[in-house]
């Protein structure tokens, strides 16, 4: 049975000091959380508030939200 990846982007992007140190400082005490999974969550969590998504999204702020790993 041939397992599916989802296609997967790197993403560089700037933001404020404040907000870099911030992260750092919740995933230093966070040793499940990483950056990958904090932007997903934060990112498709502000698509859903916005109504500019579907249940894909949906899924994968669920899926990062719950830590699963497809």
């Amino acid at each position: 049975m041939e397992e599916t990846m989802t296609p997967r982007l790197s993403l560089h992007a700037e933001i404020p000091e404040d907000l870099y140190d911030a992260l750092q400082n919740y995933l230093e005490t966070r040793p499940h959380w990483n950056q990958h999974r904090v932007f997903c969550a934060a990112l498709s969590l502000f698509l859903m508030q916005n109504g500019t998504c579907d249940r894909k999204i949906n899924r994968f702020y669920l899926d990062s939200l719950f830590d699963y790993v497809a």
